[in-house]
């Protein structure tokens, strides 16, 4: 598998063991308050934000296949590997974050977003 540099100015956190990731179960995790879905294609990790563009659904949640994600509510539809909306309902595509597994433990980067005061 190959390891993403990722931005090192960023921080890796762990969000599961790679054990608990199968092919046709996405596992959802929250990392700062943000929900990411973690995706299993082959032997490559791929994490994406976890909610759905359309309505409020957790992807994590949906029907996994062929290297595509499908919304649990309406059927959006997300390329695994590059977070491309594969269905007009699902609006835009997805943000995809740098993985990595290091000593069986999946990591993931993710920016932290500023909050205007």
């Amino acid at each position: 598998m190959s390891t993403p540099l990722g931005d090192p100015a960023l921080t890796w956190h762990e969000v599961a063991s790679r054990d608990q990731l199968d092919p046709d179960f996405p596992v959802g995790v929250d990392v700062n308050g943000r929900k990411l879905g973690l995706f299993l294609l082959g032997d490559e990790v791929h994490a994406l934000e976890d909610v759905c563009p359309h309505a409020y659904a957790l992807l994590s949640q949906g029907f996994q296949e062929d290297g595509v994600i499908e919304c649990p509510l309406h059927a959006a539809r997300f390329d695994i590997a590059s977070g491309k909306c594969l269905a007009e309902i699902g609006q835009r595509d997805l943000q995809c974050f740098p993985v990595r597994v290091l000593e069986g433990r999946v990591q993931v980067q993710i920016p932290i977003v500023e909050i205007a005061a």
